[in-house]
């Protein structure tokens, strides 16, 4: 189990929501030798997963939108995991029902969405694929009460996420 110490936590949670969740996942990510591979994967609990995958997908969304989220990578992880099923769970508003359709998207257009591009083919996938824009308009509408409510839930139950020492 990744461990944390109080201190930090406290620290972490007197300076924010963000900062809340990115001592977890950044030591989720120290653990992981800083990338998640499919032979490390089995380091994290399914609970730990859902966060790290979280911060990716506020992260991506917030920088480039489901396009860069899919070219860097991450759409198996994001979008063919139960991630959203887990955020419904945790009772974070909006975002399962943005990343249920972004999957019906990406499901149907995977082998063009993957494959690589050079930097202007990836500049015209938003004019291509425009149909992921209102999705992450949803996403960052809601990105502030759906963070925050990340936090609450990670805190309220902190041992599913990591040992506190």
């Amino acid at each position: 189990m990744i461990q944390l110490s109080d201190s930090d936590l406290r620290r972490a949670a007197a300076d924010g929501m963000d900062a809340f969740i990115n001592l977890f996942v950044d030591a989720y990510l120290g653990a992981l030798g800083g990338t998640l591979t499919a032979d490390n994967m089995a380091l994290l609990s399914a609970p730990q997963h859902t966060l790290l995958a979280y911060r990716i997908l506020r992260d991506e969304l917030m920088e480039g939108g489901f396009c860069q989220l899919i070219q860097n990578g991450w759409g198996p992880y994001i979008l063919h995991n139960p991630v959203a099923r887990a955020l419904r769970e945790w009772g974070i508003p909006a975002v399962p029902a943005v990343l249920n359709a972004a999957r019906r998207i990406y499901d149907q257009h995977r082998a063009d969405l993957e494959r690589e591009r050079s930097d202007d083919d990836f500049m015209a996938m938003y004019e291509q694929y425009e149909q992921f824009d209102p999705l992450e308009e949803q996403f960052l509408d809601a990105e502030e009460e759906a963070t925050e409510a990340v936090a609450r839930h990670v805190d309220q139950h902190l041992q599913d996420f990591a040992e506190i020492v």
